[in-house]
């Protein structure tokens, strides 16, 4: 514990001392960063609008959302597309969501799917696209309708009413396998990049509400005399499945998980828990192992909800992401930020404060905030934050090496000619498959000064990151020489070793 209090203790001495945001060392590009948002669909959070019902509406507000997250510098974006137990897609078979069409089982008018749109359109941005499934509810306290093909309503012996919702009893194997196949087809029939879940797994608990499975750990508890190690148990399968069926099908797909903060607090019994004082966890009280889901390799990162400001008294955002630093088993941390709370009264600080954090002391792969529509309004100007300091250039999505080590081969024949207007436009050819078969998915352009050594470890040198074998430098001044360097990525992320090289010359002719 000495080490984390020195770290925190120095943070604080760093931010006393005047330092900020605009000339600190920790506000320097990154070349490697997750940057997400998570999108939230269920009550129309951020998508769609309320009461806009029409599908070509619905399009157009998509594609604003991803637009604003583009100009923020972002690179990935987690869409909620089972809200409970139904689908924001067409090749399902859980009814259509109330929330997108206005009745839960109506098809979209005009039809559309809009799972294959978003992906599409997060595709053409080169933006990660990762579909974010609720695990366990079926219903709402208020649900306004319910398809008669409903799972509720189809298997009403699979289900647990526990605070007026219905929910998926994960104690009964066949509502594991359940869940398992509404993956399946995801991945199957969809070019996602990953497969998300947030932190609904056993019910947070309500005072005066009981779980009443102890029928279902009668009969399916196979040696387990605690009933709160066999939800765990439950939970621990379902996640293995999962898992194991995402490898099997399609191994480049991400699983990972977005948790309740706080795996566990730290007490003598509990001794790898955090110094925390949480008064519910994901260990105990929802029954999620997540740091054992790491330590097995069944999922690939972890996105804990780290929702609480530096000052909270009982659960301190520093304490709480250097535990997750130390225990995540070589898989990706990518924290989850609470901007929402700005508008419930953080201080305008608190956020920028916390990617300094992650980025000093944490060295974590990034962050995902949510929710979307915090960014796009523009919270507490935390936008304007990103996007004049945080991220004002762009960044490149981390390797997964357990997943994909092999990098492509480098683009080719790389051209340099300047247009009428004297600006220089850069085309240049996709290079032959790997020995992995893979072939270049987007490309890095980096720009020198004439005469420089080409660093490719310099953030600030990368001016483009994107799908198209073309880019015009439109921030190039007339009269200078560049280098120009160009590498190519696969779909996992892996940097090509070598790249195509150009040269200008001073004024408007180019020279290889």
């Amino acid at each position: 514990m000495t080490n984390r209090f020195i770290q925190i203790f120095f943070f604080f001495c760093l931010s006393c001392s005047g330092c900020n945001a605009q000339n600190s060392a920790l506000s320097k590009p990154q070349k490697y960063e997750f940057r997400a948002a998570w999108i939230a669909t269920v009550e129309n959070i951020d998508w769609p609008k309320r009461g806009q019902y029409n599908s070509e509406l619905q399009k157009q507000d998509f594609i604003r959302i991803l637009n604003e997250h583009k100009k923020s510098n972002l690179n990935a974006v987690f869409v909620q597309v089972r809200d409970a137990c139904d689908a924001y897609y067409a090749k399902s078979t859980e009814p259509w969501s109330e929330f997108l069409t206005g009745q839960q089982g109506k098809f979209p008018t005009p039809f559309y799917d809009p799972l294959n749109f978003m992906i599409e359109e997060a595709h053409n941005r080169n933006l990660e696209f990762h579909a974010w499934l609720n695990l366990n509810r079926a219903t709402f306290k208020k649900s306004r309708t319910l398809a008669p093909d409903h799972i509720s309503v189809t298997k009403p012996e699979w289900m647990l009413v526990y605070d007026g919702q219905k929910l998926l009893n994960f104690g009964i194997p066949e509502v594991r396998k359940y869940i398992t196949d509404v993956v399946v087809q995801i991945v199957k029939n969809y070019d996602v990049d990953g497969i998300h879940f947030d932190d609904y797994f056993y019910p947070y608990e309500v005072t005066g509400e009981v779980l009443k499975d102890e029928e279902t750990f009668k009969k399916y508890n196979g040696g387990i005399k605690n009933i709160n190690e066999w939800r765990r148990s439950n939970t621990d399968s379902l996640i293995y499945q999962i898992s194991d069926a995402i490898k099997k099908i399609k191994p480049r797909v991400k699983f990972g998980i977005s948790p309740f903060g706080v795996w566990r607090n730290f007490s003598l019994k509990n001794p790898d828990g955090s110094c925390t004082q949480a008064g519910l966890t994901s260990y105990d009280n929802l029954y999620a192992d997540t740091r054992k889901w790491l330590q097995q390799g069944w999922i690939d990162y972890i996105a804990p909800q780290i929702y609480f400001e530096h000052a909270h008294s009982k659960i301190p955002y520093n304490e709480l992401a250097l535990w997750w630093k130390d225990n995540t088993f070589g898989k990706h941390l990518y924290i989850g930020q609470g901007i929402y709370k700005i508008k419930a009264g953080w201080s305008l600080t608190e956020a920028p404060k916390q990617i300094r954090f992650n980025r000093e002391y944490i060295s974590s792969q990034g962050s995902i905030f949510f929710s979307s529509r915090s960014l796009t309004e523009n919270y507490g100007g935390f936008q304007d934050t990103l996007r004049r300091n945080y991220y004002r250039f762009p960044a490149l999505i981390p390797a997964m090496p357990w997943k994909d080590s092999i990098p492509p081969l480098a683009p080719q024949k790389l051209l340099v000619l300047k247009n009428d207007k004297g600006i220089p436009v850069l085309t240049w050819q996709p290079g032959e498959k790997a020995v992995d078969d893979d072939l270049n998915n987007y490309y890095a352009v980096y720009r020198f000064e004439k005469g420089e050594k080409p660093d490719l470890t310099k953030a600030e040198k990368l001016i483009y990151i994107g799908k198209m074998n073309t880019f015009e430098d439109s921030a190039a001044e007339k009269f200078r020489g560049y280098i120009y360097c160009v590498t190519s990525f696969d779909r996992l992320h892996n940097e090509s070793e070598d790249y195509a090289m150009f040269t200008t010359e001073y004024g408007y002719e180019s020279s290889k």
